[in-house]
């Protein structure tokens, strides 16, 4: 890509591709901590309660971005809970991530409650889903040198049909 910056994709819960974008890695950390301050964050501006830390969600979080150690896939797991991927050629943190998702923020209507014309914006639904209440994210660095990032909503959200707040 020229720009000696990684590169990022990101698949979202609707099964979304989403293509490669470019993106600054910052140096932030991946805590439980990290990943929960910047979704209530986005929650928050929009009025809908924070989310829990749930090591359970989180446990299948890390199951599931540890199977993709080896290849780096963007592939969801068809699991029980929503679920935002995030992957990078290079480092990516936890934070970044779910700022991508939040960015997307800019391309929903509210009021009919969709998306812009040929955008994407189901990862940030997905964030402020109102009933989605328990959190948990993983972040594994492949065997290729990439980073595979995975968070996972309980219970899931992005019903057709169903405003996110």
């Amino acid at each position: 890509m020229g720009s000696g910056r990684p590169r990022v994709s990101l698949v979202a819960f609707t099964c979304l591709i989403i293509g490669l974008a470019t993106l600054q890695a910052s140096d932030a950390q991946d805590s439980p901590q990290d990943f929960l301050n910047a979704h209530n964050s986005a929650r928050a501006q929009v009025g809908v309660g924070p989310m829990t830390w749930d090591d359970k969600v989180a446990s299948y979080a890390r199951q599931y971005a540890n199977s993709h150690i080896g290849d780096c896939k963007m592939v969801h797991s068809g699991g029980p809970y929503g679920e935002n991927l995030a992957w990078s050629s290079g480092n990516l943190s936890g934070t970044d991530a779910v700022r991508m998702w939040v960015n997307e923020k800019a391309n929903y209507d509210y009021n009919s409650n969709s998306c812009a014309s040929g955008k994407v914006c189901g990862h940030y639904t997905q964030v402020v889903w109102r009933k989605s209440v328990r959190l948990g994210c993983a972040k594994v660095r492949c065997n290729n040198g990439g980073t595979f990032i995975g968070c996972n909503y309980d219970p899931p959200g992005n019903y057709i049909g169903q405003k996110p707040y």
